[in-house]
């Protein structure tokens, strides 16, 4: 099983990024898609997450600014980042889970996201 994130970098403060994630070797049916994220020395925190029919969950803090979207047909989900700021700052990890007893949770490596003032 592999969750491959590409996107992340070094911006500017309200610049935009977008984050991409294929899941592979999966052989459930893959359920919900998306993103969480952890800053320095913070706990983990949920950014978004899109169902498999397209239903949306956003933090408040990214509400307005990111838009997350998915390719069930290449099980690939994006985050598209606008207007970023310094406190987007940190490793922003792909999730998805898959099956539906039991249900199993997968993760990505991670990809950093540096967002300077």
């Amino acid at each position: 099983v592999q969750l491959v994130e590409s996107g992340g970098g070094l911006v500017q403060a309200g610049d935009s990024l977008r984050l991409s994630c294929a899941a592979s070797g999966i052989f459930l049916s893959i359920n919900r898609m998306g993103w969480y994220r952890q800053a320095p020395e913070k706990q983990r925190e949920l950014v978004a997450l899109i169902s498999k029919g397209g239903a949306t969950d956003y933090a408040d803090s990214v509400k307005g600014r990111f838009t997350i979207s998915r390719d069930n047909a290449k099980s690939t989900v994006y985050l598209h980042m606008n207007s970023l700021k310094p406190e987007d700052t940190g490793v922003y990890y792909c999730y998805t889970d898959a099956g539906v007893v039991p249900r199993y949770d997968y993760w990505g490596q991670g990809t950093q996201v540096t967002v300077s003032s």
